[in-house]
Order: structure tokens, then sequence, then C-alpha cells
């Protein structure tokens, strides 16, 4: 079966083709970040009307990338959420219209579920059951992952998850947008022990995370700095540091709770290079394996939504072939997504 993977939940349009036999076969990627960049974020109005300008000619392109004609798909795989609901919307109405048109059917894929599941599109995969720590723009969760369907939040953010808390930082430390990425390649040139952040909530027991405080405590220590162009960059390691700890400390808890001997890491905030390091340190130190997705698969694409397409439809998930759709922008991956 080949699956077509529709990926539009919030500013970046993915698309993909997965076929069960031979794997991924073509994937393509519209990233809309020269469009918010003015605005410093995301505008959810703006970021709807891209993704319809782009889905077609994207999905015409892996068609023409693998080789197939469309009469070849044997299901549509879309994001139904979470995200932003007038880009969900988008990649709904699309999706289930396809599948109508071919008369295949159609799935509704948990955002999440598809960050979680990515590190299957490597040749060396993770097997059931693991830990997973998820940590995007906008969630930041450790999840016991027994099998496809079946997962248990272990601790979540109270309130900004880490690739917030990244994105907020770089812009109050003047280091524009997309703030993640660019603050991680300042703190390239940082200089280690300037400055000793704390990390939060890891002197109490417990699984959850919170960043704003450090956020706070990061923009209070750069307002004290001379904003040096050096001190730039020891507040962005300082800052950096501080969440990596933590999130490796809270990834050592949850290991040591459920028992499990395997790490995946993913989403977007999983591509940042000192968090990889920091746990594969922590992998190697306490006997533990560790995966991740190749860093074009840590953002959102449309691989992922197509193979966990795959996999549901594959393990008897819930499909139709109608053309009725719907999109959740706020969805617990720890709800409605277990297999029969």
């Amino acid at each position: 079966m080949i699956v077509l993977g529709i990926e539009s939940s919030c500013d970046e349009t993915g698309i993909a083709l997965y076929d069960s036999d031979r794997g991924l076969l073509a994937h393509t990627l519209h990233s809309q970040i020269e469009l918010h960049a003015q605005y410093g974020g995301v505008v959810p109005e703006l970021a709807s009307r891209d993704h319809i300008h782009r889905a077609i000619p994207l999905i015409e392109e892996v068609l023409k990338q693998a080789g197939i004609e469309k009469s070849a798909i044997g299901g549509v795989a879309y994001t139904a959420g979470p995200g932003l609901i007038g880009a969900l919307l988008v990649g709904a109405a699309i999706g289930r219209s396809i599948a109508y048109g071919l008369g295949v059917p159609a799935i509704e894929i948990h955002h999440m579920e598809g960050h979680l599941l990515a590190p299957m599109l490597e040749e060396a995969q993770p097997e059931f059951p693991f830990v997973a720590l998820l940590v995007s723009g906008g969630h930041t969760m450790l999840v016991d992952v027994q099998s496809v369907g079946e997962y248990e939040i272990l601790g979540e953010s109270l309130d900004d998850a880490a690739g917030e808390a990244f994105d907020k930082t770089a812009k109050m430390l003047g280091l524009g947008y997309p703030g993640g990425p660019i603050l991680a390649k300042c703190a390239e040139s940082g200089e280690q022990g300037i400055y000793k952040f704390p990390r939060p909530m890891t002197d109490r027991p417990g699984l959850d995370f919170s960043f704003s405080g450090l956020k706070t405590f990061t923009l209070n220590t750069w307002n004290r700095s001379d904003k040096s162009e050096q001190d730039r960059a020891n507040v962005s390691l300082a800052f950096q540091d501080a969440v990596v700890d933590t999130l490796a400390i809270k990834c050592k808890r949850a290991m040591q709770q459920t028992g499990h001997d395997t790490l995946v890491l993913a989403g977007g905030v999983s591509a940042n290079k000192g968090l990889r390091e920091k746990l594969s340190q922590f992998a190697e130190e306490q006997g533990f394996k560790l995966f991740y997705p190749r860093p074009e698969f840590c953002t959102d694409n449309g691989a992922m939504i197509a193979y966990a397409g795959y996999l549901r439809m594959s393990r008897g998930g819930s499909n139709s072939e109608d053309l009725t759709f719907s999109a959740t922008p706020r969805w617990p991956i720890d709800s409605g997504l277990k297999l029969a």
C-alpha cells in the first residue's frame, strides 16, 4: 500500500509518499519562515492561506519524484490535530477530498504521534516499549509508549514548552526569528561557567516541566549584562544548558520509573546538538538505547504522517471513505488513539 501523508498543523506544508514494501518514496516540504519573519511569529490566517496555495503543487511534486500516478495511492493520512485550526482544516479538506476522489480510505493522524514514530523511518528502529521525549515548539512531554496508539503521558510542560522558551528567549536577546535554531547557533560561541542558571523543577519529585521562570531568569541576567555579542553568546549557552540538563534529568527519572531500556527523542527541538550530545552521553553511562530521527524529520514533515498513517491502516485503525472531516486543535496524545 502507498500512503500519501499531508502535514499542515502550523507553518510548514509537508507532503510524502510511503510504500509498505519499499519504504519512503518521496517527500517535500515548504516552510513559511520568510512569510512570518516580519511579524516575529506565526500569523494563523496567513499560515492557512499559504497551505491552500502550496499543498496541491507539493502533492504533484512528490508523485513526480516517486514516478507514480495518483491512482497508485492506496490511502491518505493527514494531520488532524493538535495545531492551528485553520491550517489543520486545509490539510483535512484536501486529504479527504483526494481520498474520496480516488475511492481509498483516509485517516486522521495526531501530530505528536507522527513525531513520536518518526525515528522508525530510520534503518535502525526502536522496539516497543520505550520512553519518548517529545520536544517541539508547542509541546514538551515524556510518554510511556507500549505500542502504536498505546500512550501514557508521564509528564508535560505546565507552561511554556521547551521550543517556546527557546523562541521567546531568542526574541528577548534580539536574535531574530525563528529563535530556537538561532539561539543554539549563538550558544556555540558562548563560554562555559560565566553564568549558572537554575534547572527548573528538578529539586522536587515528578516528571512535569516548567520553563517560564527560566525565561524570566534569563531576561533578568541579560538586562544586567553588558549586552556585548560575547555576553549574548554566554547567556544563550547558559540558557540552553539549563534546558538540556532539565530535560536529561527528567528523562533519567522516566527511565527509572518505567524500567524501559530505550529512549526516543523526537520533535523540532530534538535537532538541537546540545540535547543530542547530552542524552547520548546519558544513554551510554546508563546503558540505555537512544533513537532519534535525522534532522529533516525532526521538524514538521509529511513523511512522519504518511508513516503513521501506514502503521495505523495496517493495524486496523479506524478510517473512512466519505467526505466527513474535522480538526482538533487541542488533542491529548493519551486519548482516543488506542487501536481496537
